[in-house]
């Protein structure tokens, strides 16, 4: 029993470390039944990268597919990360890595962050993205986070 409950508190662990945290939200249509629609912001920490927080803000539909999870979210978002405290990297990290990943329709459609590294300019890069393919071009949004020169990026070689 013991080692069950810790597993699952583990496994809750992990799975809370890569949910967003909600920062706020703006309504954007009023519907009579169910919420409105909406441009919610949302705020995901880099798991692998402390002291930079990446700021997401996207469209969430409303009403009642809305209010059972059965809408489809619009396939645009903005990305904006900040150093947001010292950056520290305890272990190398990949050149190209998905850092986030949420469901936004409910079969079909993931919003995804993913960082990459620039080593030449010591910077990470973050691209925010919807897996679904709008009139042939994917929607996205790029960001970047420059790190101090004396402390390189340590990557996977």
């Amino acid at each position: 029993m013991m080692k069950k409950t810790l597993t699952l508190l583990t496994l809750l662990t992990a799975v809370s470390l890569t949910h967003a945290e909600a920062i706020g939200e703006v309504d954007t249509v009023f519907k009579f039944i169910g919420p409105d629609h909406k441009i919610v912001v949302d705020a995901h920490d880099d798991p692998h990268v402390q002291g930079v927080t990446c700021f997401v803000s996207r469209a969430k539909k409303g009403g009642i597919k809305g209010a059972l999870g059965l809408a489809e979210d619009k396939a645009e978002a903005s990305i904006a990360c900040r150093q947001v405290g010292p950056i520290t990297i305890s272990t190398p990290i990949p050149l190209q890595e998905e850092v986030f990943s949420e469901r936004i329709s409910l079969i079909f459609k993931k919003l995804r962050i993913v960082r990459m590294v620039d080593v030449k300019r010591n910077t990470l890069v973050y691209l925010t993205y919807s897996d679904r393919v709008i009139e042939g071009s994917p929607q996205n949004s790029v960001t970047a986070v420059p790190v101090d020169r004396a402390r390189p990026i340590p990557v996977k070689k």
